[in-house]
């Protein structure tokens, strides 16, 4: 694969003066549910490792092994050409603004690495470290509750990239062909075979219509020939009970 076709490398997640070692642990279990595991951690407000951070990350300990440490935010964001600030609009600060899913096409189609920046969990991102951005993320939320975590911040960005991204998906249970025409009606025709054996289509009159009914009722779910198979069976021992 040439240089230019590559996919482009994910994002990098940067945490500045992150308060609490439990958000830096919940942060990086968001990164690993979508696919990122390089984090990049800016003076954090108790150091680091933070022995908080672990428990948290519920098994992301490869995030959070692997995060690198910084002074500032420039020197965090040095080799990005990229670089997004996760927060409101600033005052004074003239960017573009995108949302997450725009940010996210962005990245995907961008040459060189990029970077989601995210402030401290009390105060958010300061306006010099905005300044040091190429465009501002931010989500339309509730004017009268705009508060978002730490770790809710990064899930929205880090989902918005994994829904381009080519991830392994959980699997699924086979459900099988449906059934063929021919094993519905032989169910069909069971149903209707036992429900007038029991005096189920009263009055006479009414009898055509119910059985449309019951065709639609049966013919609505998209049977597999298992499940054809099973309904038929539960039909013959309701009709034919074994005599103990």
């Amino acid at each position: 694969m040439s240089e230019a076709s590559a996919p482009a490398l994910p994002p990098v997640i940067v945490l500045v003066r992150p308060q609490l070692g439990q958000n830096i642990g919940k942060a990086a279990r968001a990164m690993m549910n979508f696919g990122l595991a390089e984090m990049r951690l800016v003076s954090p407000r108790d150091g680091w490792p933070n022995p908080d951070a672990g428990p948290s990350a519920a098994g992301a300990d490869a995030v959070l092994d692997k995060a690198e440490l910084f002074e500032t935010l420039a020197d965090a964001v040095a080799d990005c050409a990229h670089v997004y600030a996760t927060t409101v609009r600033k005052r004074g600060v003239t960017k573009p603004v995108v949302t997450p899913e725009e940010a996210a096409r962005e990245i995907h189609a961008a040459q060189g690495r990029c970077a989601y920046v995210f402030g401290p969990e009390r105060s958010g991102m300061e306006t010099e470290d905005v300044a040091l951005a190429r465009k501002i993320l931010t989500v339309p939320i509730n004017p009268e509750f705009g508060s978002l975590n730490l770790a809710q911040a990064v899930i929205l960005c880090a989902y918005e990239w994994s829904k381009q991204a080519v991830l392994e998906q959980p699997t699924l249970t086979e459900l099988g062909e449906p059934a063929p025409q021919a094993e519905l009606e032989g169910l069909i025709m069971q149903f209707e075979t036992l429900l007038e054996g029991a005096g189920y289509f009263f009055p006479p009159d009414r009898a055509p219509a119910t059985k449309r009914t019951l065709r639609n009722l049966l013919t609505k779910p998209g049977w597999n020939h298992l499940e054809v198979r099973t309904l038929r069976g539960v039909l013959s021992a309701l009709g034919n009970p074994r005599v103990r």
